[in-house]
């Protein structure tokens, strides 16, 4: 059996582990990167990367961050990966969940929508409006790019003065200003890594500021989930389409809060804190699809 990674670097950590995993199960990994492909229309191989027959050789489809590009780029990806789930190959995640939840104000609305908690967001093109909208939210917000992850240009803000001249900037350069209510939250967050019905692992990630993401310095500690926010977890992830994510959960004052749900989700920070080989349950779960 062949299966397929999708990423952008084969020799990446988290490409690796899905490799040593696959081999375990006596699996062959195919890598490769959208710009190996070449898709075709009224004759075949609909679609192939190298000497590999995408329908034909591979079992089933991983797939790793989509990576950037311009708008044909992206549109093209997505398109691609719609046509082959059409035709057949299991792909993890669907091309539809990846949709989801790379577009912050799309996630949102679907979990809120399916009784879900959130914080209070606002999202416009009108720097005027954000500035209202800041006025709304409390004047203490965190503004992010609507499309990104990491923490990358997540801003905290709290003066009106300094949030006029971001707004602006922003609505300057065609962006959207999504702009989110701060919930304190102690400087630490929870990251619930789902695969299928269940959370496999999680971890706290405590900060010496307000963002907690790893790649930023968080530290990952270990964490047993309430059956709560396990739930809760897992719901999240049914609810975006994804069958594999990791989910950031917030607990405020007033009760958790899912932040962000990640279709593509990196696990390094969370396999150092916890016993359980991420990458071979992702492997298995993928083969137990195959069977159904």
């Amino acid at each position: 059996m062949k299966m397929g990674i999708i990423t952008r670097d084969k020799n990446g950590w988290g490409t690796i582990q899905l490799r040593e995993a696959m081999k375990r199960q006596n699996i062959t990994p195919m890598c490769f990167n959208f710009s190996h492909v070449v898709a075709r229309v009224k004759y075949k191989p609909v679609a192939s990367a190298g000497e590999t027959n995408i329908l034909k050789d591979l079992s089933a489809l991983i797939t790793r961050p989509i990576g950037r590009g311009s708008l044909e780029e992206i549109i093209f990806r997505m398109n691609l990966l719609y046509r082959l789930e059409r035709l057949g190959i299991p792909i993890i995640n669907s091309p539809s969940s990846i949709e989801r939840s790379v577009d912050k104000y799309y996630t949102l609305t679907l979990l809120e929508e399916h009784g879900l908690p959130v914080p209070r967001t606002a999202v416009t093109e009108n720097h005027r409006e954000a500035l209202k909208c800041f006025n709304e939210l409390g004047s203490d917000v965190v503004v992010k790019p609507l499309f990104g992850s990491r923490g990358i240009g997540a801003t905290r803000i709290s003066n009106p003065d300094i949030a006029t001249r971001v707004f602006r900037a922003i609505s300057f350069y065609h962006g959207v200003l999504y702009l989110q209510e701060f919930v304190p939250h102690g400087r630490s967050d929870i990251r619930a890594f789902v695969v299928g019905d269940r959370v496999i692992a999680s971890m706290q990630r405590v900060a010496g500021t307000w963002k907690t993401n790893v790649s930023l310095g968080a530290k990952p500690v270990p964490l047993k989930l309430s059956g709560k926010l396990e739930d809760l977890a897992v719901k999240t992830a049914k609810t975006i389409g994804c069958k594999i994510a990791g989910v950031d959960i917030l607990e405020g004052p007033n009760g958790p809060l899912i932040i962000e749900l990640n279709s593509q989700p990196g696990w390094r920070g969370l396999q150092s804190v916890t016993k359980v080989n991420i990458a071979d349950e992702i492997v298995q779960y993928v083969l137990s699809e195959l069977k159904l």
